[in-house]
């Protein structure tokens, strides 16, 4: 039987921000180059995450203030501008998140067709990032006594700030960032050698030298993601595949390829099958002008997972 790749997508995942770097609208176009190339793929549409599932993660000021957009400052804190469409998008974008791993466990693997959302803070937004859709899916899944213990690895350019904030109060779970770029104080920075992540007990970090090419950025990965599992010893895995490293991305300092990045992919995918660790991954990052570059990276990811699962 053909391996089907079981995704989860809404057209209501992009709310209408403007002209802005963040091409929100490479959810749809993700989509859409799936389906133009007829990939074995299940799309459904999920429910939106509700109030219980936000509010174990974040706090109901904040989560009042997305839902009402007051205040403005709060609720304009992951530097959108808030608009009843955004409030409902990012509620759609992290049931998203949730309904894929529950459906990761069931099956092995899935997806969700948006970001994970890593900037986001218990008590505000950064980095473009609202509801930090990571660890709001691994907390309804301990709740609903599905999981104990949770893996991010997180290969976005920049550090996942805002999940290794939340983690310090889950020490279930655990993040492996590697990154390229350094992320404070909701601004991003390629000076990953005078200023680094901390690491802490359940959050390693990985800083990639600027210039790095894909070799070197492959080798760094496989240096540090088998260790992580060890020490972690999750029952999910959750993949946040950034678009960011790319060569041509305007915040990347790095030399790396579409091919290094699927090749990135597949390692991450093989590694957990071969451990027998279901995941869920979810699309990240990725500011290229042209965002069909974007949208190829992803599109590599996808390849990854059929490549990897159809065997």
């Amino acid at each position: 039987m053909t391996f089907r790749l079981q995704a989860f997508h809404s057209p209501r995942y992009v709310a209408d921000i403007g002209t802005h770097v963040m091409p929100i609208g490479k959810f749809d176009l993700v989509r859409a180059a799936i389906e133009r190339e007829g990939l074995p793929v299940d799309i459904a549409e999920p429910d939106p995450a509700t109030d219980e599932d936000l509010l174990r993660v974040h706090t109901p000021e904040y989560v009042r203030a997305i839902a009402t957009g007051e205040p403005r400052a709060l609720a304009e804190s992951q530097k959108f501008p808030w608009s009843p469409q955004l409030a409902e998008a990012v509620r759609l974008t992290n049931g998203g998140a949730i309904a894929a791993l529950g459906a990761c466990l069931d099956r092995g693997v899935a997806c969700n067709i948006a970001s994970g959302f890593h900037h986001a803070h218990a008590d505000h937004g950064e980095g473009f990032c609202t509801f930090n859709g990571l660890v709001v899916a691994l907390d309804h899944a301990r709740a609903a006594q599905r999981i104990r213990r949770g893996l991010v690895v997180d290969l976005d350019l920049h550090y996942g700030n805002g999940t290794a904030s939340l983690l310090a109060s889950r020490p279930d779970y655990a993040q492996l960032s590697v990154y390229g770029s350094w992320y404070k104080a909701n601004k991003a920075s390629s000076d990953v050698v005078s200023e680094t992540a901390p690491d802490t007990d359940n959050s390693w970090s990985v800083a990639v030298p600027n210039a790095t090419n894909g070799e070197g950025y492959l080798a760094l990965i496989d240096a540090h993601l088998d260790r992580a599992i060890e020490r972690s010893r999750p029952d999910v895995i959750l993949y946040q595949a950034g678009a960011d490293p790319y060569r041509e991305d305007p915040y990347s300092p790095l030399d790396v390829g579409h091919e290094d990045l699927y090749e990135r992919d597949r390692r991450v995918l093989a590694t957990a099958r071969r451990a027998g660790i279901p995941l869920m991954w979810v699309l990240a990052g990725g500011y290229t002008k042209d965002v069909e570059k974007v949208v190829a990276v992803h599109v590599g990811t996808v390849r990854a997972t059929l490549d990897v699962f159809a065997v």
